[in-house]
């Protein structure tokens, strides 16, 4: 690790949180990889919460209860991937303890006011609402024509796939919350996929930094997605 990394980390707990369409085990190789490191990570388990609308209420109660728990201090570092990173100033603002930063993790940024489906594709809004089956999504790893899981080792990708919730299609016509954050930022992009948010991000002057790879690189490439983390952590 850089020598100012690891001055900057050691200072702070990082706090990661998994897309609401998976489950923490998406994220444990990348907490294990900075614990072995030497960084203070909390791993939050936000499974339970997203079974029922309101979901994100649910979502940012639950984080709130778990870190007040879990008993540890600030200053934060608060991590999102995926469908968790808009959601971040809301978890901020639902927190009590100092927040440092804010670290979008091949995710979307956040769009107070509005809807999952009035952020993406119209076609994306049109497949999905289709698989829908008693108010309910499909696992998310079935939205797609290929295996989004493939690329996750055998033993995780099962678990992963079994973590996976059937969330419920109200989830994603709820307005997200309107908070808004004037901290620091920063972006770790993993997937071509959020270039866009990634290039953004860039535009607002934020620390950013690109792993070659995939969505789910957080489980199969976790030294290169820690390595990443760190430096924008280090640049807040």
């Amino acid at each position: 690790m850089d020598a100012n990394a690891a001055i900057i980390t050691s200072m702070l707990t990082v706090v990661l949180m998994h897309s609401p369409f998976l489950g923490p085990s998406s994220m444990r190789p990348l907490a294990d990889e900075l614990a072995s490191d030497g960084v203070a990570v909390l791993l939050v388990d936000l499974q339970m919460t997203v079974n029922e609308a309101p979901v994100h209420q649910r979502l940012i109660g639950a984080f709130a209860d778990a870190l007040e728990d879990a008993g540890v201090t600030g200053p934060l570092v608060l991590v999102g991937h995926s469908g968790a990173g808009p959601l971040l100033p809301g978890f901020a603002d639902a927190l009590e303890l100092e927040v440092a930063g804010l670290v979008f993790l091949d995710s979307d940024l956040p769009t107070p006011g509005k809807a999952w489906r009035e952020t993406v594709d119209p076609a994306l809004v049109r497949q999905v609402k289709a698989s829908v089956r008693d108010g309910r999504l499909p696992r998310w790893d079935r939205w797609f024509d290929t295996d989004p899981l493939r690329l996750v080792p055998a033993g995780l990708r099962e678990e992963m796939r079994d973590e996976a919730p059937e969330v419920p299609w109200e989830f994603l016509k709820e307005q997200r919350p309107v908070v808004e954050w004037s901290g620091a930022c920063g972006y770790v992009l993993l997937s071509p996929v959020y270039e866009e948010a990634a290039a953004r991000a860039e535009a607002l002057g934020w620390p950013v930094e690109r792993v070659e790879s995939h969505h789910l690189a957080a489980a199969t490439s976790p030294s290169a997605v820690a390595a990443a983390l760190r430096s924008v952590i280090s640049r807040l």
